[in-house]
């Protein structure tokens, strides 16, 4: 076959066994997981028509080192404003001029600001995993590939938060170099006002990862950590904020936002994966617009699905504190079969969700542990709301408890979700104009 010509995409597949393999996993992913799941894994979400249309651009091949308008690379011409115009965006969101879009992850994100206040053999205070924390905020992650000595923060384990008065002792003890807040498995607010401080009378400085809730903090549903005190947030673009995978840091004070820059690039990133500016710039524009909205209906989707799993006979962590104030749910499923068994059940009945370790788990637990991580946010944009919580937790009775053949429960699911197939909380495109984007993205046709 000639270069350029094509018999189309059928007889490409029928010609090259190697591309109908490629094809077929992709499509039935995007099917499956888009038209047939229930998604509830707190760490992902789902882009709206237009961002999505919008990440499909031509700077997926593109280069830009350095900061806008101070590049290494020419050919930016519109690139520099776009990514300037992001940073305003979501420096309006988080109510600070000092945004950086630059980290392409939250763990990219995280280990620039370790960086730029620690030196190996410094010492971080963090708190647990079992309790919460990131992998990347400890020894096995970011803050171990630095040399940077972890000691873990005192946990509370009534309430599965950090001991504020253990904690401040600790801190006024080991004068640690960073403090670091926020968490993998976040149902409450760490208490960054009562740490930070502390951490501030003996230098340190205090790092809010706000990755998992970074939309209800936009939202107003959480507090803003650097309206309490923390120098610096982190975080990553696609959890409640329903954006593009990507990171961002945003800080109160010039001076820390000029000298994490310089670790960003050119330590942790070259090029910053350019395509996705325009789709988290739509992002930002539709939480601007429905942010608030949003924010709230996934906390009471939240609380909606721990009190229908509870009444299902489910061991839902946190009862007597209302159970979250997040987009999380925490179960204990250990007399159910354990995280790992669980999970796979689950996801044999189209139900997604992740194992996780809970605060009394023994490291050794990590593989196996006793917990399930439930999120409420992409459910939600779905349009899904408190009613529909409580057919979820019904399916869940139905696989884990009442040990249905997670088959016959699956075809319920399938059902189930025909009624959620339009994103709600974001913007709303024509046909006509998803093709008439598709023509530019693909073939710069005007």
């Amino acid at each position: 076959m000639e270069y350029g010509e094509s018999p189309g995409l059928d007889a490409l597949l029928q010609l090259y066994p190697d591309l109908k393999e490629v094809y077929e996993l992709t499509v039935n992913h995007t099917v499956w997981r888009k038209r047939h799941c229930l998604n509830m894994i707190p760490s992902e979400n789902v882009m709206s028509p237009l961002a999505m249309l919008l990440y499909l651009n031509d700077a997926m091949h593109r280069y830009a080192e350095g900061k806008p308008y101070k590049r290494f690379y020419q050919g930016l011409i519109y690139v520099d404003p776009l990514e300037v115009k992001v940073q305003k965006l979501m420096g309006e969101l988080l109510e600070t001029e000092y945004v950086d879009v630059r980290p392409i992850s939250g763990t990219t994100a995280n280990g620039s600001v370790f960086r730029a206040y620690t030196k190996p053999g410094d010492k971080a205070l963090v708190a647990p995993v079992q309790a919460g924390a990131h992998v990347s905020h400890t020894r096995f992650g970011t803050l171990g590939a630095l040399g940077i000595e972890q000691i873990e923060l005192p946990v509370d384990l009534e309430n599965w938060n950090i001991d504020i008065d253990k904690a401040v002792k600790m801190i006024e003890e080991v004068k640690p170099k960073i403090v670091t807040l926020g968490g993998s498995l976040y149902l409450f607010p760490h208490p960054t006002k009562e740490l930070a401080e502390a951490a501030h009378t003996v230098g340190a400085k205090v790092i809010h990862d706000v990755a998992h809730v970074l939309g209800l903090v936009i939202g107003k549903v959480w507090d803003n950590p650097l309206k309490l005190g923390a120098d610096i947030i982190t975080s990553s673009t696609h959890k409640t904020f329903p954006g593009p995978q990507g990171g961002l840091i945003a800080t109160r004070l010039e001076e820390d936002y000029k000298e994490i820059g310089k670790i960003v690039f050119p330590m942790f990133v070259s090029n910053h994966h350019l395509h996705r500016l325009a789709a988290t710039g739509v992002t930002a524009v539709e939480m601007k617009i429905w942010g608030r909205d949003y924010a709230q209906q996934i906390v009471r989707n939240a609380k909606a699905l721990a009190e229908a799993l509870a009444s299902e006979g489910f061991k839902v962590a946190l009862e007597h504190l209302g159970y979250t104030s997040s987009h999380q749910v925490a179960l204990d499923v250990a007399k159910l079969g354990r995280g790992t068994k669980c999970a796979v059940l689950l996801e044999q009945a189209n139900i997604i969700v992740n194992k996780n370790m809970l605060p009394y788990d023994r490291p050794e637990d990590v593989k196996d542990p006793s917990g399930l991580r439930l999120g409420t946010q992409e459910l939600t944009r779905w349009g899904m709301k408190e009613s529909e919580m409580k057919e979820i937790a019904r399916f869940m009775r139905m696989v884990l408890i009442d040990k249905k053949d997670p088959g016959e429960v699956r075809s319920k699911v399938v059902e189930f979700r025909k009624e959620f197939l339009e994103i709600h909380y974001g913007f709303k495109i024509t046909r006509e104009d998803e093709v008439r984007l598709l023509k530019i993205m693909l073939h710069a046709e005007m």
